[in-house]
């Protein structure tokens, strides 16, 4: 089928140029590119694969050995190596063969013996060898390897990738198959932010980073739903028309390949690169290597035979981007003007100037006629306003009005929270915080099914029947209930779903920051162990979804920035949006367990008795009682009774005893 043309995207030159720059070096590890959904990242992805260059393979090697240096450790070796001192074979010799490099997707579903391999059971069964069947890994070596949803990768799949990245092999030990094999390869993954953020060592692992987003020109959107139209229309037609762009970019590739050795990293330009990582507080070396070897490459794309200043400038801007977030919360990016200031500070010296005899002009002097300039004029800042004085509202204004335009309560300090666990084993998504029971994860045993072969726990219970058969009979005798499938633990993520009273009374400001606090932290800890988090307020005559589920650290702390506060408390309608809240997600993931926290101090000013909607939560929860002062009533309580939950005091909540709360087994999951 033929793919949509690299050259006939319109726009992205940061993305094109990044995905280049791995083409003509591999060795810069890679492309992250982040973005909304329908902004054609899979479409440019999969059409790159069309631009690199053939690679030499052993003829009949299932893991694409290079004939001019063999794997010495590859299943299918060993391959001697060529005589005819020609490189290897290449142009279809005896000992090499040439063919496309090749495109592996991993699809975010797979399972771990499919990237990795395992033994082949038709052979074991049917022919009683130990024979070991490449995955996705050992098909990609000296390709590309694309994943789609990266962000969504489950987490025994990413650490299997991390150490293949690292160490540029595959190590198989399973099922009394034992295999190593290279496995090195140009990793790209696309990912959407709003679907949640990637894991920080597999971010780190990746070279380069792009943020894309649909342009917002008309004329360019015009021209992309136009050259899309023409291509669904006549696939063939279109990709004969690119072909000739398509062919000069391929052609620059193999050239800039060609030239890479011979490009030249100036000490000038090493001291740009080391201070610029030094200067965004990048951890570790790999952000020096990396920003290094895309300079080389990109030097080598333009023809240049050294990296010069502007090498290093985009280099740095593609390599450091997601290694200098100090936190989940930063926004992704990078400061443009305190890249260059750095790279023009640690510029090689120019040349002294020759202004002739007279040698450099006096400095200019000030014109004694001039007006001085004002403070503004000079950069210092104005006068601050007498003390006592509102720096916020003018004078006169009402101490009402002030009180309304009071900005929203800003989040105390996120901590790190202790392990919050729903009880019992569950079958939800994968994650690393709840135990569960699910395809995915690590075989624990076996048990009677057809959902995939545990071979071991097969084959011993079908050795009875062998025996009947003496040694006359071929192959295995198996009946159907003699197979079993695996049972693999894992650890599934939970909704953990707040329900916040925003309503005036009880000291609403002091709450709220408590609670985003609270809300940031759990943030946080989904963003390491996959969870999703909600948050529904209630005040005024009605509750409305502040922050939908998601597993977004950005989105979240956005929407807890502007989180109103004030008004009546409708506590009967925040518990009945929750509900809706939880129903809704239940349809999309029903197996997906949730947690209720309910953050109030139990009064109700508006709507029916909470008691007689309790009943509708039906899920896990948590009370947090928001009551202060020495009398009490204790609604707080009485409120935890209803729903069956347990009940947290507010300055419990600051502590981080509410992310610690584990849930007794009698409660519902």
């Amino acid at each position: 089928m033929t793919g949509y043309p690299f050259s006939a995207v319109v726009g992205m030159d940061d993305l094109k140029l990044a995905l280049l720059v791995n083409a003509v070096s591999p060795g810069v590890g890679g492309v992250l590119v982040r973005g909304q959904k329908g902004t054609a990242k899979s479409t440019i992805v999969r059409a790159l694969a069309a631009l690199l260059p053939e690679v030499t393979v052993v003829a009949g090697c299932r893991f694409s050995c290079d004939p001019a240096a063999p794997d010495p450790q590859c299943p299918d070796g060993p391959h001697p190596r060529p005589s005819n001192g020609d490189g290897g074979g290449y142009g279809g010799t005896e000992s090499g063969v040439r063919r496309p490099a090749r495109l592996v997707e991993l699809p975010v579903g797979a399972s771990e013996d499919r990237l990795t391999g395992s033994l082949d059971i038709e052979r074991a069964l049917t022919e009683g060898v130990k024979a070991y069947e490449p995955g996705l890994l050992a098909a990609a070596h000296r390709g590309l390897l694309y994943v789609d949803e990266v962000n969504l990768l489950h987490d025994h799949l990413v650490d299997l990738l991390l150490d293949a990245a690292a160490m540029g092999r595959s190590y198989v030990e399973r099922e009394g198959v034992s295999v190593r094999h290279a496995a090195r390869f140009l990793l790209v993954g696309t990912m959407n932010p709003e679907e949640g953020e990637l894991r920080p060592q597999l971010l780190d692992r990746f070279g380069l980073t792009v943020e894309i987003a649909a342009t917002r020109d008309p004329d360019e959107r015009a021209e992309v739903v136009r050259r899309r139209l023409r291509f669904e229309t006549d696939a063939d037609g279109f990709a004969a028309e690119w072909a000739p762009a398509e062919a000069e970019l391929a052609a620059r590739i193999s050239a800039a390949r060609r030239r890479l050795g011979a490009v030249t990293l100036t000490d000038a330009a090493l001291r740009q690169i080391t201070a610029v990582c030094a200067a965004f507080e990048v951890d570790g070396l790999r952000a020096d290597l990396v920003t290094a070897r895309a300079a080389i490459a990109l030097a080598a794309w333009h023809g240049r035979a050294e990296v010069t200043g502007d090498d290093v400038r985009v280099a740095a801007r593609l390599a450091l981007p997601h290694r200098s977030r100090r936190d989940p919360f930063d926004a992704p990016g990078l400061d443009q003007r305190r890249l260059d200031e750095v790279i023009d500070e640690h510029a090689e010296p120019e040349p002294p100037r020759d202004d002739g005899p007279g040698g450099a002009p006096p400095p200019e002097q000030p014109d004694a006629d001039a007006p001085a300039p004002t403070e503004e004029a000079a950069g210092t800042p104005p006068s601050e306003p007498p003390a006592g004085t509102p720096a916020e509202s003018p004078a006169g204004t009402p101490a009402g009005e002030r009180a309304a335009e009071r900005p929203p309560a800003p989040a105390a300090e996120p901590y790190r929270p202790r392990l919050l666990t729903v009880p019992g084993v569950g079958a939800g998504a994968p994650g690393r915080r709840s135990k569960a029971r699910s395809p995915y994860g690590h075989t624990a045993g076996a048990r009677p099914g057809t959902r995939g072969v545990q071979l071991p726990a097969t084959l011993r219970a079908a050795a009875p029947h062998q025996r009947a058969r003496g040694r006359a009979g071929r192959g295995l005798v198996l009946r159907p209930e003699d197979l079993r499938e695996p049972v693999r633990d894992g650890r599934e993520s939970n909704l953990v779903l707040f329900v916040v009273d925003a309503s005036g009374s009880m000291a609403a400001r002091r709450r709220m920051r408590a609670v985003k606090g609270a809300v940031l932290s759990l943030l946080l800890d989904a963003y390491q162990r996959r969870d999703k988090i909600g948050l529904v307020t209630f005040r005024g005559s009605s509750a409305e979804l502040a922050l939908p589920p998601t597993s977004s650290v950005e989105a979240g702390a956005r929407r807890l920035e502007t989180l109103p506060t004030g008004g009546r408390t409708p506590l009967a309608a925040g518990l009945v949006r929750a509900a809706d809240v939880l129903r809704v997600e239940r349809l999309r993931d029903p197996a997906r367990r949730a947690l209720v926290v309910v953050v109030t101090d139990g009064r109700a000013t508006y709507g029916p008795d909470p008691a007689t909607v309790a009943g509708r939560l039906r899920a896990a929860a948590v009370v947090v009682d928001c009551e202060s002062g020495p009398v009490r009533l204790g609604l707080a309580a009485r409120l935890g009774r209803s729903l069956g939950a347990d009940v947290v005091r507010l300055d419990d909540l600051a502590a981080g005893t509410l992310a610690g709360v584990v849930l007794a087994a009698r409660k519902a999951a």
